[in-house]
């Protein structure tokens, strides 16, 4: 197991002394000025990573409308235009230059037709999984939780669905067992047999814990240190997965503890 951490925990300075693996959250780590990369601050960071041993892992742009993400970053992976397109490709090639083990993608919006959307998705998907095929970039699609419904891929066989009918080896699977929690009502047996449906397909693994309850803040989504909420963490020991573990959490506090329980398992 490889355990590491999303850089908007700690600046990466100090990451990279606590865990084997940093997640390069790209929509929060000042990389762009609007859609325009700064290439300045993208080898800053690499001369930070230099320093270390460690792996990492990167996270491409996403579509969320809340004040702390950046409006020029959202991308809706069910409804793509070029910019958006250029945006995403960007980000691989980041990961490219990172050498990074994966990149998350988060699924796109349901909007008004569901089947259509996701048709759209998988198209939008093949064209990501062919230039990360050129880029030498593994692509790890995420479950998202299903207390924020109007978002595609929350439950396990739509997500498998999706990344069998890309059919690309160079796209899989990033189980996120927080919003596995969420979507499974806060029920252990539930959690398990989500990952029970994915672990074929999983090539990245995101951890963190939630009381597995919807509530106005994130939908439910708070991102705690894992032993901190009802997530089962026996779900993550019987995956059996050797790869990277990252915790999704907010603070250098929250890194310790999750890792912590992740090598007591």
């Amino acid at each position: 197991m490889i355990i590491g951490a999303s850089s908007f925990a700690s600046p990466l300075e100090v990451l990279v002394n606590e865990v084997d693996s940093v997640e390069l959250y790209v929509p929060k780590m000042e990389l762009y000025e609007g859609r325009k990369l700064q290439h300045d601050r993208v080898r800053k960071v690499f001369d930070i990573l230099s320093t270390s041993s460690g792996v990492t892992s990167v996270h491409a742009p996403y579509y969320a409308d809340v004040p702390t993400y950046p409006a020029k970053l959202c991308v809706d992976t069910a409804n793509m235009k070029g910019s958006d397109f250029r945006l995403m490709e960007e980000s691989i090639e980041l990961a490219a230059y990172f050498q990074s083990r994966v990149m998350v993608l988060h699924p796109g919006l349901v909007g008004n037709d569901r089947q259509d959307s996701l048709s759209k998705m998988v198209d939008n998907l093949k064209r990501l999984a062919e230039f990360a095929d050129n880029h030498g970039v593994m692509l790890g699609l995420e479950n998202k939780e299903g207390t924020a419904p109007g978002n595609l891929c929350c439950e396990a066989g739509e997500l498998v669905q999706v990344v069998e009918d890309v059919n690309s080896g160079n796209l899989g699977i990033t189980f996120d067992v927080g919003h596995a929690n969420l979507t499974a009502g806060g029920r252990p047996g539930m959690v398990m047999e989500f990952m029970e449906t994915v672990r074929p397909l999983v090539v990245h693994v995101h951890v963190h814990d939630n009381m597995g309850v919807w509530t106005d803040e994130y939908n439910g989504d708070v991102h705690m240190a894992p032993g901190s909420g009802t997530v089962d963490l026996e779900v993550i020991g019987e995956m059996e997965y050797g790869g990277i573990h990252n915790l999704e959490v907010f603070s250098m506090e929250d890194v310790i503890a999750g890792k912590e329980k992740l090598l007591a398992l």
